[in-house]
């Protein structure tokens, strides 16, 4: 009885161990463009690796998932259109994360078009969620924020260097009750 009980133990661990260690190592999916439109004279893999480091950086604003920032952004890396008081480098991007979705916690990114071009990435980003926090004096009442962005990316050595980027900011202010 006792070595039934000893092989019905180490047959129950054993069916455990694949379904376990598929939970624990499975990988994030990447936000996936909607459209993607690449230079025709530019290699696969050069556009592959470029799409991947600006997927990258979508799903860090679609999750909020810093390590991904990281991942994406070089140490180097420089806000071309930085707003008022926005630090330089990567830790700039991780506050305005933070702080906007202390505002909009659910705050979702989808990636509408990405264009690979040379060593730039041009992101056309849509942001959805509702404004249940607070954003700076503005306190949320559960509205709904739904608003484009432009981010052109350059990279090198498969980590973005540069960021221009454009929001609607005019839709985003009307929608948090700041206008």
């Amino acid at each position: 009885m006792n070595k039934l009980r000893f092989y019905s133990s180490r047959l129950a661990t054993l069916m455990l161990l694949p379904v376990t260690s598929a939970v624990f190592s499975a990988p994030l999916e990447l936000v996936k463009p909607h459209e993607l439109i690449a230079e025709s004279h530019i290699s696969s893999a050069h556009v592959a690796a470029l799409e991947t480091v600006a997927r990258r950086y979508a799903t860090f604003w679609d999750t909020g998932d810093e390590a991904l920032a990281r991942e994406a952004l070089a140490d180097n890396f420089v806000d071309k259109t930085p707003p008022e008081g926005r630090k330089q480098g990567p830790e700039g991007a991780l506050l305005a994360s933070r702080a906007f979705r202390t505002a909009v916690p659910d705050l979702r990114c989808e990636v509408e078009q990405m264009i690979v071009a040379g060593d730039r990435v041009v992101s056309h980003l849509h942001f959805r969620g509702h404004f249940t926090g607070t954003f700076g004096k503005l306190k949320g009442k559960g509205q709904q924020v739904d608003f484009i962005a432009t981010d052109i990316y350059q990279v090198r050595n498969n980590k973005i260097i540069a960021n221009w980027h454009l929001e609607d900011n005019l839709t985003l202010m009307k929608q948090l009750g700041a206008l």
